[in-house]
């Protein structure tokens, strides 16, 4: 009798495997397909102080390396002279006024005597080798008057000598009190930690305002 062969009848694939496979590649598909490109995503807002604080740094820097096209010098010299037009004979007598005894009376007060003194040296009148040269003494000791400890001292005795230039250009009459200046500067330490030196910071300041006071008003012919 011959042998039969029967084999067993295979199980089809569930349907639902199928279909979860047919989900699956929906997915992966959609995903690629879908997705959105990173350089097509709009860029963060920029924050509005962040716009005025560049435009400003950058107008700030224009203006100090040319001014219609024509170079400009230090740097510590502009801005002493933009200061300066700030800042008149009664701003500096009001400041010489006050209490000497009141944190950064001295401080201050040079700051306001060196604006005002640098804005007087680009009057034709007073512009000579001499004033050039002490006014940028006078800029140069006090270019870091921001700075902890340092001294007023040869910011004094640098205004002294500029007031001392401008007087020996165009004001005879000034001849003593500008000597006056010079030496009270040469006495003054630069602090203003005890009652004295506090009276010498005032005497000199009132005294250097009464002198701006007359260099700001023409020189008599």
């Amino acid at each position: 009798m011959a042998d039969i062969n029967i084999q067993r009848k295979k199980s089809a694939p569930s349907p639902w495997l199928l279909v979860l496979l047919a989900a699956v590649l929906v997915a992966v598909a959609a995903y690629f397909f879908l997705r959105s490109d990173p350089a097509d995503e709009p860029a963060p807002p920029v924050a509005a102080s962040d716009t005025l604080g560049a435009a400003a740094a950058v107008d700030q820097a224009a203006r100090r390396e040319t001014v219609d096209g024509i170079p400009q010098g230090d740097t510590t010299q502009d801005a002493a002279t933009a200061a300066g037009s700030f800042e008149t004979a009664a701003s500096l007598a009001t400041q010489a006024a006050s209490d000497p005894a009141a944190p950064d009376y001295a401080r201050n007060g040079l700051q306001k005597l060196t604006g005002v003194l640098v804005s007087l040296t680009d009057r034709d009148d007073l512009r000579t080798p001499a004033t050039t040269e002490q006014r940028d003494n006078l800029t140069s000791a006090t270019a870091r008057l921001g700075e902890p400890n340092t001294s007023l001292r040869p910011g004094f005795v640098a205004a002294a000598g500029l007031i001392r230039a401008m007087q020996q250009k165009a004001y005879p009459e000034l001849e003593n009190e500008a000597n006056t200046l010079v030496s009270l500067a040469g006495q003054l330490s630069g602090r203003s930690a005890t009652a004295p030196e506090q009276q010498q910071n005032q005497q000199f300041l009132t005294q250097a305002a009464a002198a701006v006071r007359v260099l700001s008003e023409p020189a008599q012919r």
